[in-house]
């Protein structure tokens, strides 16, 4: 993805919260490689996924019109649980990433707001991709 003027502070500099935009966005592009949309999770099976805890280490800056590589991997799934390692990396020479996060997120039930567990379709493609 490209920085775009919207994404900086005015030093020309990513404004920190929009890490956690990209990595959201790495994340509903996870899902839709395995053939899930959000919307149709929500209408079908009555379920949607809320962060619950993000922890993000800001190593160095991306600036302003930089190309950003947004590397997304699942490294623990529970019952109703996914947690994933995002790394931003910087693409101008020398590639460098410039953030990563651990960031997990819950399934909850549309309705209620509430804990559960993950749908056993979606279990089922992320088992095939681990």
């Amino acid at each position: 993805m490209r920085v775009y003027y919207e994404d900086t502070d005015s030093g020309g500099v990513v404004y920190y919260a929009n890490y956690l935009r990209f990595m959201e966005r790495a994340r509903t592009e996870w899902m839709r490689e395995l053939g899930f949309e959000q919307d149709v999770l929500i209408r079908e099976e009555g379920v949607i996924f809320a962060v619950r805890s993000a922890k993000v280490d800001y190593l160095r800056p991306a600036l302003f019109n930089d190309q950003l590589t947004v590397v997304t991997e699942l490294t623990h799934r529970g019952r109703a649980s996914l947690t994933f390692f995002h790394s931003i990396i910087r693409q101008q020479e020398p590639a460098q990433p410039c953030c990563t996060g651990e960031v997990r997120v819950a399934c909850i039930n549309a309705g209620s707001l509430r804990p559960q567990p993950i749908p056993d379709l979606l279990l089922k493609e992320i088992a095939d991709v681990s």
